[in-house]
């Protein structure tokens, strides 16, 4: 099992863009993929469980990946939060 925390560094937060590609993502491994904000854990593999988290600008979003491709999924994940879903440059 693999864990990262992750900071929201885009300024719109988590809507329906970067939801979108969070679940684009982890739908591409075969491993179990769950996001945690404030006690609430969801599928990251769900878009409209990403977007229920609600998480805002500057955020922490605990990502947890168990599986065979598990390393691979939390470093795809990193590197989305890195580059602020694309949205920002």
């Amino acid at each position: 099992m693999v864990q990262k925390d992750l900071k929201i560094l885009n300024r719109l937060g988590l809507h329906a863009r970067p939801a979108a590609l969070i679940a684009q993502t982890a739908a591409g491994f075969a491993c179990n993929i769950e996001l945690t904000k404030d006690n609430v854990t969801i599928n990251a593999k769900s878009i409209m469980g990403v977007m229920m988290l609600a998480a805002e600008f500057g955020s922490c979003v605990r990502v947890t990946a168990n599986g065979t491709d598990e390393v691979q999924a939390a470093q795809a994940l990193e590197q989305l939060f890195n580059d602020k879903f694309n949205e920002e440059f």
